[in-house]
């Protein structure tokens, strides 16, 4: 499953149990993204939802609201760990033929060609240097594509770091100051119940997709393909 329907399939579970429509939020995203790079499989991030939803429906009208998937994220990792215990065992190779079989070198291939069309389409003056160096390692790693999909991965992934940098040491410094005071603004009500590594890598994903967001930089990683 892609990335897309990944989200989409979690906002419409969120969306139908919450019974009016909203928009998520920049916290749900960055829940969604972190989720979806730590690999919690699908199923287990609807389920949960499902049960937490089902929990509020019993209690009485006006006890709780839910306006956030913030309010699921506890759940989801109580399940997330009980799913996990429950995979030691049954043996990684079958796991790895599972997970593997959406991997083709040909898929991977276009997506490297389409992240590298996107990179190419970016107008931002000030990382145009880290792009073209992105670029350069994107047509090596395609060059020398292999079926070692974790190797790929990694590459990808330190790729993406290095445009990570780009984003961060060169966008106008004005504007990341005052995109870094809003994100601190909308994540202040649940500071409080978040642990300060949650809170840091939230935060950091919050800031980081909303550069990409911005500048127009796709993920490179094997989940979002």
């Amino acid at each position: 499953m892609n990335y897309f329907n990944y989200y989409t399939e979690i906002e419409d579970t969120f969306i139908r149990r919450r019974g009016k429509h909203l928009f998520l939020s920049p916290l749900d995203w960055a829940m969604i993204d972190g989720w979806k790079e730590r690999g919690i499989p699908l199923h287990i991030v609807l389920r949960s939802i499902e049960a937490v939803f089902d929990v509020f429906d019993r209690q009485p009208p006006g006890t709780r609201t839910i306006k956030s998937l913030f309010y699921c994220r506890e759940e989801i990792e109580i399940q997330h760990r009980e799913w996990l215990n429950s995979q030691t065992g049954k043996g990684a190779d079958a796991e790895n033929t599972a997970s593997g079989g959406d991997f083709t070198v040909e898929r991977i291939a276009k997506h490297i060609d389409d992240c590298s069309e996107k990179l190419r389409n970016c107008t931002v003056e000030r990382l145009s240097e880290g792009i073209q160096r992105a670029l350069t390692h994107l047509s090596e790693i395609k060059a020398n594509l292999t079926d070692d999909l974790d190797t790929v991965d990694k590459t990808l992934g330190d790729v993406e770091k290095l445009l990570d940098r780009t984003l961060l040491e060169n966008w106008e410094p004005n504007h990341l100051a005052g995109l870094e005071a809003s994100i601190k603004t909308q994540l202040k009500p649940y500071k409080s119940e978040m642990e300060p590594e949650k809170y840091r890598q939230t935060y950091e994903l919050m800031l980081m997709k909303q550069l990409r967001d911005e500048a127009g930089i796709p993920r490179l990683g094997l989940y979002f393909l």
